[in-house]
């Protein structure tokens, strides 16, 4: 199984960048969705993972 990671950088002025890797196919979108909860999206680029085909994704919050 490959890894699947997000790499997040915040800028000097605060921006906050993040990339998802190891993720393929639409199952990103929902991990993205989580993402973008925390401020205004200024631009958005999908990787060449998004358009390769893998195995479904769950991906599950719960607060404590």
């Amino acid at each position: 199984m490959n890894k699947e990671e997000i790499e997040i950088i915040i800028q000097p002025d605060g921006r906050v960048a993040y990339t998802i890797k190891g993720v393929k196919g639409a199952a990103c979108d929902s991990i993205s969705e989580l993402l973008e909860k925390l401020g205004r999206v200024e631009a958005s680029e999908r990787t060449s993972e998004y358009y390769e085909r893998d195995g479904e994704v769950d991906v599950r919050i719960s607060q404590l």
